[in-house]
């Protein structure tokens, strides 16, 4: 306890609250009339609490919860968000004591690289992180394209179709796909909380040399998604000389997917350190609702390289 404030493991218990704090923090630094409206039909809360209920925090005053913070785990990749405080207790330092325990679980998980999305015309924002060693390095567009009609891609299949061996196998070769776009990256817990969860699916993309890509997808309201959405929260191709091919197909099997289920419109993250893969999606119809930046620790690029063709935005 210091200065009134508890910084404490989240409980199930606080996710109600935890909810409504991130709508109403998020709305009014937006300067929304009413700040509630923000994000109202997405849930970011307890979808990453289930997924990981030790990698979330809440700050506590007078036995009221202020504030709390999510941290996901990629393997040697790391960010946290989102990290919401009560309007009313801004700036008296609950931000700061919610980043000790998140650093910490980054030095216990042997976090290789660590990150996060904040707002990129937010000088206090980036202030804050910057003390904690994390430094701005890329614009990140968030991107919005309407569904069209299209018929089932051929060559490609849905984590949900799988048997557990399957799976087994499946979550073994998307980790390998990761880590020879960064050592050590892997979003295998992301896959399996969409499913546990039933957020969505993970579209998966085959050609001869075995997977060549995958898609991580929420689907609808009350996931990441929001009302009539596919939100790709991460993809990637296999890198290599045909990775734009495979990049282009597996949009396609995405837009497919997100046809099946009755979206009218998928939604996506672009690192604009990718130019290739981002010319690719503005040459498909996606356009910036929205844009943020990338704070990294140590003050390296990771896998936002040019030559990748990978979707994700760290929110």
């Amino acid at each position: 306890m210091q200065g009134g404030v508890i910084v404490r493991a989240l409980g199930e218990k606080d996710l109600s609250e935890a909810k409504r704090i991130f709508h109403v923090a998020f709305g009014t630094f937006l300067g929304l009339p009413n700040p509630m409206e923000f994000c109202a039909d997405r849930d970011y809360v307890r979808t990453r609490y289930i997924a990981d209920p030790s990698a979330a925090f809440g700050a506590e005053v007078d036995g009221k919860l202020v504030g709390s913070n999510f941290v996901a785990n990629w393997g040697s990749v790391g960010f946290f968000g989102p990290l919401t405080i009560r309007p009313d207790y801004w700036d008296r330092g609950i931000a700061k004591r919610l980043l000790e325990p998140t650093m910490e679980i980054f030095t216990k998980w042997g976090t290789k690289h660590a990150g996060l999305f904040t707002f990129a015309h937010s000088p206090k924002h980036i202030g804050l992180y910057q003390r904690f060693g994390f430094w701005p390095r890329f614009l990140t567009v968030i991107m919005s394209a309407e569904v069209r009609p299209t018929e089932k891609i051929q060559g490609c299949t849905r984590y949900s179709e799988l048997g557990d061996s399957e799976r087994t196998v499946c979550l073994h070769d998307a980790a390998e796909l990761t880590n020879a776009i960064y050592d050590g990256l892997d979003v295998g817990s992301e896959i399996r909380a969409i499913a546990a969860q039933g957020l969505g699916d993970t579209v998966l993309l085959s050609d001869s040399s075995g997977l060549g890509g995958f898609a991580l997808c929420h689907c609808g309201a009350d996931t990441e998604a929001g009302n009539d959405t596919c939100y790709i929260k991460f993809a990637a191709t296999r890198p290599g000389k045909n990775a734009a091919q495979l990049f282009d197909r597996l949009l396609d099997i995405c837009e497919s997917f997100a046809a099946s289920r009755h979206l009218k419109r998928i939604e996506a993250g672009m690192n604009l350190a990718r130019q290739k893969a981002y010319r690719r999606m503005l040459a498909r119809g996606f356009r910036t609702v929205f844009q943020g930046i990338t704070m990294h620790k140590p003050n390296q690029p990771g896998y936002s390289r040019s030559s990748l063709y990978v979707i994700d935005d760290w929110r």
